[in-house]
């Protein structure tokens, strides 16, 4: 996931689109807009790549409705159709029950949270979903020019795919029409996949003998993710995500981590909810789980197509490394620095140079997609070593990711039994300076590296002890 450098303003935001052509600061603010729009637009591709055809298990709650979410929810996902990610939405009911047994005078009931269904709390629930179903089905059939959806022709496919049983009776209560995911039809969910549709589902199940029970929208959309062997489960949910200490959203968690975290009961209620459902998604075999606001507009889109997303990613392993680099990695590496070379930040390396120099690497990892990388030049008769070709792609900027791939080349510097790094760098002497490197001149250098010392760029010398 890659970030935008930042947002591309809307029109009227960098003055008037109909200004006219002598006028230079609507010219040069249009020019910014289209800057950022073609960087955004090549940061995205490379994911709307890997995501094709990939399978996407999106749910969301009835509060999303009732916050009026729905549209721009549905406008989104069928832009993610329209990438040809296959999308099946889950959809929830909750306040709309409530609001259902409220009209018709019926006690909603609970035990342990749960609902009792009751057949006239039956009732209520048909008729809310029913309402929801409709709803969702009428925004994916808007197609109104200047909006996301004109000439989409987005087709919805629902209907009894999901076989149910009843939860029975705990602790001596009988919960009746509430149930539990029995069995997911996923054979017709493919075909109407393949069909290029878009698969609804609603939180009813059916048990052969023709009953219908109520279900849990989680339940409902964790079956399904893990049947379909989907590729990702996104909650659209009421919760920023999974929140730490300091109040800031955890961007990434691995499954291991998610359940140290779930094991000491501190989490509130519904993020510890849907964090189970997303690990219980994870153990089955999806290989990403989202807890995602859907009180952000564009939140889905965020979390998928850049790099931190706006809410909290599960996954089995983690997903970022540290390593050193590997002949794989060139090419990423070349991408990572040509920007760098083409301003003049860093000397030119030619492909050849940097497949004879790989080993020489270090590389931040994530995803799959090189987001950083150092090297380290060894001169062992002064003992020294020179820290390299240090890039951190700048949507990862500002995160630390330039100081722990300083820190690994120092590691490696040690473990070579050198005892001083030293840099060479036109514009970023202050960075360095905060870490510890003192001013030198080249005469402090090794003597090999005097030799290659590049005048024309009158580089600044800096030395770290370490």
């Amino acid at each position: 996931m890659v970030p935008m450098n930042s947002p591309l303003p809307p029109s009227d935001s960098v003055g008037n689109m109909n200004a006219s052509d002598d006028d230079p600061l609507a010219l040069a603010a249009e020019g910014v807009s289209r800057a950022q729009f073609v960087a955004w637009f090549r940061a995205v591709a490379p994911y709307v790549h890997t995501f094709k055809r990939r399978t996407f298990v999106v749910a969301f709650g009835g509060e999303a409705v009732e916050a009026g979410r729905l549209t721009r929810i549905c406008e989104d996902l069928a832009l993610l159709r329209a990438l040809g990610i296959r999308v099946v939405v889950v959809h929830g009911s909750r306040p709309q029950v409530q609001e259902q047994l409220r009209l018709r005078n019926v006690e909603a009931r609970f035990h342990n949270e749960m609902r009792i269904t009751d057949p006239a709390a039956l009732e209520c629930v048909k008729e809310a979903n029913g309402e929801i179903r409709l709803d969702i089905e009428a925004a994916f059939s808007q197609g109104l020019a200047n909006t996301p959806m004109a000439n989409a022709e987005i087709r919805v496919v629902s209907g009894n795919f999901v076989t149910a049983r009843p939860v029975g009776v705990v602790d001596g209560v009988d919960f009746q029409h509430t149930g539990l995911v029995r069995r997911i039809d996923d054979e017709v969910i493919r075909l109407a996949l393949n069909a290029r549709a878009v698969v609804l589902l609603s939180p009813l199940g059916f048990s052969p003998t023709g009953e219908a029970f109520n279900l849990a929208m989680e339940d409902v959309a964790t079956t399904v993710a893990t049947t379909l062997h989907a590729d990702k489960l996104i909650f659209l949910t009421e919760v920023p995500g999974v929140i730490n200490a300091a109040g800031e959203v955890i961007t990434e968690l691995s499954s291991a981590a998610a359940t140290r975290l779930l094991e000491r009961d501190t989490l509130p209620t519904d993020t510890a909810f849907y964090l189970t459902h997303a690990l219980k998604a994870i153990s089955g075999g999806v290989p990403r789980a989202h807890l995602v606001p859907f009180d952000i507009d564009g939140s889905a889109l965020l979390e998928v197509f850049t790099h931190d997303g706006v809410g909290t990613m599960i996954s089995a392993d983690d997903l970022e490394s540290l390593r050193e680099a590997t002949i794989d990695d060139v090419g990423g590496i070349l991408k990572l620095i040509e920007p760098l070379e083409a301003d003049g930040t860093l000397v030119k390396r030619d492909r050849g140079r940097i497949e004879r120099e790989v080993e020489y690497f270090s590389v931040i990892e994530h995803d799959g997609k090189i987001f950083g990388c150092a090297a380290l030049y060894a001169f062992a008769q002064e003992n020294m070593g020179e820290l390299a070709c240090l890039s951190v792609a700048p949507e990862a900027q500002g995160i630390g990711d330039g100081d722990r791939l300083m820190k690994r080349i120092e590691q490696r510097a040690r473990a070579m039994g050198l005892t001083r790094l030293f840099v060479l760098t036109t514009r970023t002497a202050h960075w360095f300076l905060k870490r510890g490197f003192t001013p030198a001149t080249v005469d402090d250098l090794p003597k090999d590296r005097q030799r290659m010392y590049n005048w024309s760029r009158m580089s600044q010398v800096f030395i770290k002890k370490i």
